[in-house]
């Protein structure tokens, strides 16, 4: 049994505004509990909603000063960045389609961001944004939730250090069942905004979960794709973006991939499952039971391995927060992605020395990649599901 993590408590505590997320919303909430749990960051500031009537409700509940609050996002980058106690980073909740300017305006300021994913709407905008933040200097992270799990990070050591020997082969499968009716229509407001290019963007099933499995890969695997092969599916009558997509992969060095993202999957709640079969051994992966990871051996016998129970890498075992049979989920993998961002913004801000470790958390680079995977999956459909370089 292990002990809990160590505290992050010495590091100064930081501010935030978050734009988006309020009250009624899902992801929001999430944001703003797991940065709360290492206690390494305040919410300072505001812009929640469209509605000034949300906001100000929003501040009210969550204890943010009224003054602090704001009608548009524009208005809270413009005010908050010439305050002399200006915020240390801004966290952006909001739809996609205003992701790239809110983004854009934050950087410009001089803030840090985290950013939900997708990164923006398009890939020429992704691009352009990761070349301001470089021109910057701005710490930037983008919230791809799922590598923020202790054993992911182990499977990843696992993977870099020979472990399962060359990597053939990798499925990744993200199934939901939550649009398997016409949500949309009944006035639920993620079901209206995420079937809507106006606000998604070029794809739905894909650019909300499909983008999460090509993150993961390419986190424990190191894998980077040559070429894919896509068809995405409209099964809800009148949907004009994607509910269901399979996809084929070839990926640099000979290793070959296949990935299906759903969202009219009955009976299946989040079900992310990862797995990857080497020369040596393979490892699978569920996300609906996070804290173990299957290991099977061509040579000995199979074995799982438990967060909390066996030791792992140390960067593993570091975010590991609580002792065996203590289930970590969704809030811990959060947290622990925010404890890294804000743990480097610290050090940036002391002037202190950077390691590896205070980079293990998504950045700018892995959401142009994710938008770029998404355009690809969609051209390679639209042109009737044929090879795409990417």
């Amino acid at each position: 049994m292990i002990e809990g993590q160590e505290s992050f408590g010495k590091a100064t505590r930081l501010t935030y505004g978050m734009i988006g997320g309020g009250l009624g919303a899902f992801i929001g909430d999430v944001h703003r509990k797991a940065i709360a749990m290492d206690g390494m960051a305040r919410l300072t500031a505001g812009c929640f909603s469209q509605s000034f009537e949300n906001t100000k409700k929003t501040g009210e509940a969550w204890g943010v000063d009224s003054s602090r609050l704001y009608m548009t996002p524009a208005d809270m980058l413009t005010a908050e960045a010439k305050r002399p106690d200006k915020l240390d980073f801004v966290l952006i909740v909001a739809p996609n389609d205003i992701h790239y300017p809110i983004a854009r305006q934050a950087v410009e300021s001089g803030l840090h961001v985290v950013c939900d994913k997708p990164l923006t709407t398009s890939c020429r905008d992704a691009e352009e944004l990761g070349r301001l933040v470089k021109a910057k200097g701005n710490l930037f992270c983008v919230t791809y939730t799922y590598t923020g799990y202790p054993i992911v990070k182990h499977m990843r050591d696992m993977v870099k250090n020979g472990e399962i020997g060359d990597i053939r082969f990798v499925t990744g499968e993200y199934a939901q069942e939550w649009l398997a009716t016409l949500l949309e229509l009944t006035g639920q407001k993620q079901a209206a905004w995420r079937t809507d290019p106006k606000r998604a963007g070029v794809s739905n099933c894909v650019g909300d979960i499909g983008s999460h499995i090509e993150n993961m890969i390419s986190y424990i695997t190191g894998l980077e794709i040559e070429s894919l092969l896509a068809r995405l599916d409209h099964f809800g009558a009148g949907r004009v973006l994607d509910d269901n997509a399979s996809i084929l992969l070839n990926y640099k060095g000979g290793a070959r991939g296949v990935y299906w993202s759903s969202q009219i999957a009955v009976g299946q709640d989040n079900g992310f499952r990862i797995r990857v079969y080497g020369t040596k051994a393979g490892l699978e992966w569920h996300q609906e039971n996070p804290n173990y990871v299957r290991v099977s051996y061509i040579d000995k016998p199979t074995e799982t391995i438990s967060r909390g129970r066996d030791k792992l890498y140390p960067r593993a075992q570091s975010l590991s927060r609580i002792p065996a049979g203590h289930p970590e989920g969704y809030f811990e993998a959060f947290a622990n992605i925010y404890s890294t961002f804000l743990t480097t913004l610290n050090k940036v801000k002391n002037k202190e020395p950077l390691t590896a470790d205070d980079a293990d958390y998504p950045g700018v680079e892995d959401g142009i990649r994710g938008v770029r995977f998404i355009e690809k999956c969609v051209e390679s459909s639209e042109k009737g599901a044929v090879w795409v370089n990417f």
